[in-house]
């Protein structure tokens, strides 16, 4: 398998160095792909509040504090950039539901096995994707969300810009016990054609996937920019 530049561009978004430079550039907060208002009917149904979770390449997103606003009591956040984390332990200090940690998702031995009841990823895979040795990178970090996920029942949340050709072939490996389901949602601010009859209910129902775990060759992205949600649940 090679690496997925579907979403790539000339930065090595797999790479620590950038991501420091970059925060210390920018600063302020930044959410990826999508913010929380719009992921929570799925958050919400596939991972309660009650639940401890573990949000992936946290960088200096807000979803966590909205998560928090919402109900949710015990989240960790980890990233590969130290000066993100450095950034947001200052910034919620004073917040006691939210946890930051440095630390490379390719390897969190840091906690035991089966520590949480949900992973979200909203863009880390994507990133380790657009790095060196991409599929050796997929597959430590794809083990290692696996082996922190409650069995039966722990469920890993991703969201991401990868169609499921090239991405069944890594999350779908049998070795990961994991049962899929598939939603995928436009870009923000996205318009649909005046012609489309779809509603964003429509948007909330799970997208049929042949056996293979693959797109029905009928069906047709309204955006082509649209975000895949995969919800991989942990059967045993």
């Amino acid at each position: 398998m090679q690496k997925d530049v579907s979403s790539c561009n000339t930065y090595n978004y797999g790479d620590s160095l950038y991501w420091n430079s970059r925060y210390i550039q920018e600063g302020g907060s930044f959410d990826w792909y999508q913010r929380y208002s719009s992921l929570r009917p799925f958050i919400r149904k596939y991972i309660p509040p009650s639940s401890r979770v573990l949000v992936v390449g946290c960088g200096n997103a807000v979803m966590s504090e909205d998560m928090v606003k919402d109900g949710y009591e015990d989240i960790m956040n980890m990233d590969i950039s130290s000066v993100a984390i450095d950034m947001m332990r200052r910034k919620y200090e004073d917040i006691p539901q939210l946890k930051y940690m440095h630390m490379d998702v390719r390897d969190m031995s840091f906690f035991p096995d089966e520590s949480f009841d949900g992973v979200i990823d909203k863009g880390t895979l994507d990133s380790l994707m657009c790095g060196t040795d991409a599929p050796i990178s997929a597959a430590q970090m794809l083990g290692e969300v696996c082996r922190l996920l409650l069995k039966p029942g722990g469920t890993y949340m991703l969201i991401t810009y990868g169609d499921p050709k090239v991405r069944m072939p890594h999350i779908g490996k049998p070795v990961y016990n994991w049962k899929i389901t598939l939603f995928i949602i436009p870009r923000p601010g996205f318009q649909k054609p005046e012609t489309c009859s779809s509603s964003t209910k429509a948007y909330l129902e799970p997208v049929p996937i042949t056996e293979e775990g693959f797109l029905p060759s009928s069906f047709v992205l309204e955006d082509p920019d649209s975000h895949f949600i995969y919800f991989c649940k942990k059967d045993g």
